[in-house]
């Protein structure tokens, strides 16, 4: 399904975005600068950053922007306790990709499917396969045209390294939390349907607010309008 966010719902992102505008937006709607260049678009994209600060609401932003399909998936719905069943999951996500294309693939908390090999923090031959046979999935979209995956993990140092190379996840978006003006354009999105009293200075609030993630920030409108209640 292609999801209902759009840029204008993110606030305090500003780089991430422009980096994902750059990375996904622009090789799905106009893949003939690529081909004019002589260069391929980027395969993959790696969130990291601390919880709350707007990772998922990124991934479906750019995939609405740019008019493309998204699959969701979460590491439970990948990981099987059968001998190969996770592996066909996979192969079969990445078949379906292929068949809904321009499609976005966005796996959530990728650090529990693609742990690094050989760390023993998990049944270690389970996700030694996974790791390996994602590593082809990727490899194998050479040929692919306008299917790209977005991971998002708070520990990017648990992910298996080869994933991390260029051809695979290419690009590595640090999503951090917002600044002042970050923090009033998230405040501002968040109570656009709230009625405020005149008094009330957003900007003030952003101010007193630092260190807050877009969450926390969501979480003080909700509050705010709990109270008032």
């Amino acid at each position: 399904q292609v999801p209902n966010v759009r840029w204008s719902d993110i606030g305090g992102l500003g780089e991430a975005q422009e980096r994902l505008k750059e990375g996904v937006e622009l090789p799905l709607r106009n893949p003939d600068a690529f081909r004019r260049m002589g260069i391929r678009p980027a395969k993959g994209f790696l969130h990291y950053g601390p919880p709350g600060t707007g990772k998922t609401l990124l991934a479906k932003a750019v995939a609405k922007e740019a008019e493309a399909n998204f699959i969701a998936i979460k590491s439970s719905d990948l990981l099987s306790k059968w001998y190969g069943e996770s592996e066909q999951q996979i192969a079969r996500l990445f078949a379906r990709a292929r068949q809904v294309a321009p499609c976005v693939i966005f796996i959530d908390e990728i650090d529990s499917l693609v742990p690094a090999r050989g760390t023993g923090q998990s049944e270690p031959q389970v996700t030694a396969r996974v790791v390996n046979t994602i590593l082809a999935e990727m490899d194998g979209l050479e040929e692919l045209q306008s299917v790209i995956v977005i991971g998002a993990t708070n520990r990017p140092a648990l992910v298996d390294p080869a994933l991390l190379r260029p051809g695979r996840f290419d690009e590595l978006v640090y999503v951090g939390t917002p600044d002042a003006a970050g923090r009033e354009h998230i405040l501002r999105i968040h109570t656009r349907n709230m009625p405020l009293a005149p008094a009330v200075d957003l900007g003030a609030l952003a101010a007193r607010a630092e260190r807050y993630t877009g969450a926390d920030l969501e979480d003080v409108g909700r509050r705010a309008g709990l109270i008032a209640i």
